[in-house]
């Protein structure tokens, strides 16, 4: 007889403390023996999670709590990773959301809950981080509920019930007037709130694919919750794609959650979430189901990515010297390869041979893949980020976004002049008490790009910015460049400090001396609106003669560390970002790069 269940999604606002809560319930359930080292965040079992701090893809795991089954999943924060979110809610039969008590609903907390609600689901709304300075729990309870409200919620969503709790701490509780001592209230919460799974164990078998994984053991894993009936391992089932065509094939392993492994079982009922193998061209929103009775459940729609760019094949005079994976069919496996996973991306070949259109849902999102294969050996160049038009209603249309900034009050004007300029409408500006403010944007995606370095600049490094994607507008015009020109070396070899200390006047530099360069490659930004090339090559001549001041120690300004995320930010339409494993490297295309 199979035990209670309760699946619940964790879905929140980027870094208000999903993934810590979540090690907290994990902790406390009894999932890890007694003196076992537990890392912070270890849903984040990504390197990339674990250096950035941010949640990439959503985690299943699965505790007991009186006797029940639990099925929890982290979901991201990020917008960019959006698409995670809309599947797993599609699985869940309740959801937690997490609101810091400090700064509130914020713009993914938007989108997330919007989903949430669409799929009808009643939130438990849990106000982290209550043990911060400056916290305002009771006024966040009271933000989220006109959200609730704005996003037209029903009168039993918006009755919500709701739990203060730090994550850190390890505690949760009803009211700000009992101290916590633990996360048994949560546990209660889940138990009282969230409704267990509709379904029939004796009809036809009905697994939704809602999310993919991949082994090079396994193949391609499918992860579900199964809708109706009893699947078993080994028995015969049926795919039925998109296109309505049903595939027959057999379950070759059948994979249930144990706290964070995967562990082998005989067979699961309605209900349960479960992974399973055998279906190598299984797509998200497809139906496992019985050969003889197939029944397609209504597919999963997931927003379109909003956001392009090329990736091309490495043809520096410095390809091939770093990295191991350079051809194009290299580039192109891993790129479909990505498909298997990564269900918010297309990827598209082009009339050339070694380029390829890769889209995703916003420059968080590429930039996460571009890393990733940079870390596996590859080398690759990519172009700057477009936005991709759609037609709406016979209007040429381009995705907008909601922007929220808390920045000091002295970079307020600064940074509504600067959106401004970039067709941004402000919404709304909350003054603090504690010298900062809360700015809220409406801005075309296309205002977006390059605008994150201008921002960490005018707030000197103090703002904080977030964003999510709106909905499709009418174009709003052209808008104006965002930077001065480049500085280009015109000769290949080696970065000396004397040509670099002579031409420090022109601009500010992105390389050191020591640093290889080539004809074309960019090495800083002109002080004016033009490009301009520049020897920084040459060495001072020597002679016999010693000249005055000659043993002074000469002292260069600090060069402009240019990240992966900068690049991509910086680039204008006519450069490139080379990538390999040990650098980042910008260049012009225009420029006829031969080998020496």
């Amino acid at each position: 007889m199979s035990i209670p269940i309760r699946n619940v999604a964790i879905i929140a606002h980027v870094d208000h403390g999903k993934t810590t809560l979540v090690d907290a319930l994990l902790k406390q359930s009894g999932v890890f023996r007694e003196g076992e080292e537990v890392p912070i965040c270890v849903m984040d079992s990504n390197d990339i999670e674990r250096e950035r701090g941010i949640t990439i893809l959503s985690k299943n795991t699965a505790v007991k709590y009186k006797d029940t089954l639990i099925n929890i999943i982290d979901t991201p924060g990020h917008a960019d990773f959006g698409g995670e979110v809309e599947r797993v809610l599609g699985m869940v039969d309740g959801c937690i959301l997490i609101v810091d008590a400090n700064e509130g609903p914020m713009p993914q907390t938007r989108f997330v809950l919007k989903k949430a609600l669409e799929k009808g689901l009643r939130p438990i709304v849990v106000v982290n981080k209550i043990d911060r300075e400056l916290a305002s729990p009771h006024v966040a309870v009271d933000k989220v509920l006109d959200l609730f409200l704005e996003l037209g919620a029903d009168d039993d969503q918006c009755d919500f019930p709701h739990l203060f709790a730090s994550g850190m701490a390890g505690y949760a509780q009803n009211d700000m007037e009992t101290k916590g001592t633990d996360m048994v209230p949560m546990f209660e919460a889940i138990l009282r709130h969230v409704p267990p799974p509709v379904g029939d164990a004796d009809k036809p078998l009905q697994l939704q694919v809602t999310t993919l994984d991949y082994s090079d053991y396994l193949g391609r894993i499918v992860i579900g919750k199964i809708h109706n009936g009893t699947i078993n391992m080994g028995q015969q089932a049926a795919l039925i794609k998109e296109d309505g065509s049903i595939v027959k094939t057999r379950i070759t392993k059948l994979l249930g959650f144990d706290g964070l492994k995967r562990v082998e079982i005989a067979s699961a009922t309605a209900g349960n979430i479960v992974a399973v193998t055998g279906f190598a061209d299984a797509n998200i929103g497809e139906t496992i189901t019985c050969p003889t009775e197939p029944m397609a459940l209504p597919m999963i729609k997931v927003d379109e990515p909003t956001l392009q760019m090329t990736f091309c094949v490495n043809d520096s005079p410095f390809a091939g010297t770093e990295g191991k994976s350079v051809t194009s069919r290299q580039v192109r496996d891993r790129l479909f390869r990505e498909l298997e996973t990564n269900v918010a991306l297309r990827v598209a070949e082009t009339d050339e041979a070694d380029k390829f259109a890769v889209a995703g849902r916003g420059e968080l999102h590429l930039g996460i893949l571009i890393e990733n294969m940079r870390r596996e050996g590859f080398e690759f160049q990519v172009s700057q980020p477009q936005v991709i038009y759609r037609e709406v209603g016979g209007a040429k249309c381009e995705p907008f976004e909601l922007l929220a900034l808390d920045v000091p009050e002295e970079a307020v004007g600064s940074c509504i002049e600067r959106l401004g300029q970039r067709k941004g409408e402000m919404q709304d500006m909350v003054v603090g008490a504690n010298g900062r403010s809360n700015l809220e944007f409406v801005v075309p995606a296309r205002g977006l790009i390059g605008f994150r370095g201008e921002f960490m600049r005018m707030t000197r490094g103090a703002g904080i910015m977030n964003h999510s994607f709106l909905e499709y507008r009418p174009t709003c015009g052209d808008i104006s460049a965002r930077r001065n020109g480049v500085l280009i070396s015109f000769e290949e070899g080696t970065a000396t400090d004397y040509a670099l200390m002579g031409a420090e006047d022109r601009g500010t530099f992105f390389i050191k001396p020591g640093t290889k360069v080539y004809k074309g490659m960019i090495v800083g930004e002109n002080n004016r609106p033009q490009d301009l090339e520049l020897n920084i090559c040459k060495s001072k001549q020597l002679t016999n003669h010693r000249a005055s001041g000659g043993e002074e120690l000469v002292q260069l300004k600090t060069p402009i560390d240019m990240t992966l995320e900068r690049a991509l930010e910086y680039i204008n339409g006519d450069e490139l970002v080379e990538v390999t494993p040990l650098s980042i490297r910008l260049r012009k295309i225009n420029k006829k790069l031969a080998r020496r």
